[in-house]
């Protein structure tokens, strides 16, 4: 008679294991929402850490603790290797965000004994991208978007109240979408922001301009649109509900190419990158920008001074050697073609 073969310290340790990788997935997730984190950095959360979850489901990976350094390292490998539906490559950002969420989750799984050492704290991540705004709008290509929609009609004035809010104040779509009557102050100017992203409220200022359109919207589009309903968003549908953030992308992205015939991709946040540089480009301190944008830290406001460069094109043009000469060529035409002028006001005024 054979004796049984023993198991394995391995296969005894998963034995005792009484919930999957998916279940503690999912217990990280309802831990986030007890935490107070917002409903979008949970969704945000679960879209990075599914596919991961999908990944090792595939290969026999079921349990916490069978994913090694090298399991982490093939995953990583793989997200190198992957192409979206656009045959693009994912970005170095999009990797490390994916990334940097299992390591999260493997902090949680850590301090909870599920597993008894963490292979993702030696995990090398991608370095993190230093990318300017997608694209950013100047003042006469902004203001010709805004002018060229049409706010004839209840929702083509609701739209453009929209954008009015969106370039005054710098405000996230989410945020945008989120505002409620009580929020606005048109008598002081100001917005109360409730809730933005890291679950922080903070008051921006709305300018002369933007109030105009918004009392504007106030009192002849918003209660048409309130009749049957009112949700009491600030920017309602026509059912009287608050609206998806969806539609002020597909809103925002049809004003700048189809209506502005602006040949230039993003949406919402054009808005925001836009009002940021042009401040920037005005004078305005970072200072001040980081407090109306939201930002955590300083640098990533910074990044907006890199593409707030008039001062550097004024210093090029004076500084530099081909530029210098076209100077010179330009004002010795100006400097011939003034007797001229003097002589020809002198003879008009005989």
């Amino acid at each position: 008679m054979t004796r049984p073969t023993p198991p394995s310290p391995e296969a005894l340790y998963l034995s005792r294991q009484t919930q999957t990788l998916r279940q503690h997935t999912e217990h990280y997730l309802e831990h986030l929402s007890a935490a107070g984190y917002s409903a979008r950095t949970q969704e945000s959360y679960w879209e990075r850490l599914l596919p991961f979850v999908a990944w090792c489901e595939d290969r026999g990976l079921l349990h916490a603790p069978q994913v090694s350094l090298a399991v982490l390292e093939g995953y990583q490998r793989w997200l190198r290797g992957y192409r979206k539906a656009d045959g693009h490559p994912l970005t170095a950002g999009s990797q490390l965000n994916r990334l940097t969420g299992i390591r999260m989750l493997w902090r949680w799984l850590l301090k909870r004994h599920v597993i008894l050492y963490n292979p993702a704290e030696m995990l090398t991540l991608p370095k993190e991208e230093k990318r300017l705004p997608a694209q950013v709008l100047s003042v006469e290509e902004t203001g010709g978007v805004l002018q060229a929609m049409e706010s004839g009609t209840v929702l083509g004035l609701r739209n453009r109240v929209i954008l009015e809010v969106l370039w005054s104040s710098g405000v996230r779509r989410a945020e945008a979408v989120s505002l409620m009557l009580s929020d606005i102050d048109l008598s002081r100017g100001v917005m109360m922001v409730r809730q933005g992203k890291g679950n922080k409220d903070r008051v921006v200022p709305l300018g002369e301009r933007a109030c105009k359109w918004l009392a504007r919207y106030l009192n002849h589009a918003r209660p048409a649109l309130a009749r049957r309903y009112d949700s009491g968003h600030l920017f309602i549908s026509h059912n009287g509900t608050g609206l998806a953030r969806v539609t002020l992308t597909k809103m925002a992205g049809k004003a700048i190419r189809e209506t502005g015939h602006l040949d230039k991709p993003g949406a919402c946040h054009v808005f925001r990158h836009s009002m940021a540089t042009q401040m920037l480009e005005n004078g305005a301190d970072t200072r001040h920008i980081q407090a109306i944008l939201g930002h955590e830290k300083l640098e990533t406001t910074q990044i907006y001074t890199r593409v707030a460069i008039s001062h550097l094109q004024k210093v090029h043009e004076q500084t530099h050697p081909a530029e210098r000469k076209q100077t010179a060529r330009r004002k010795k035409k100006r400097d011939a073609s003034t007797p001229d002028t003097l002589l020809s006001a002198g003879s008009h005024k005989k």
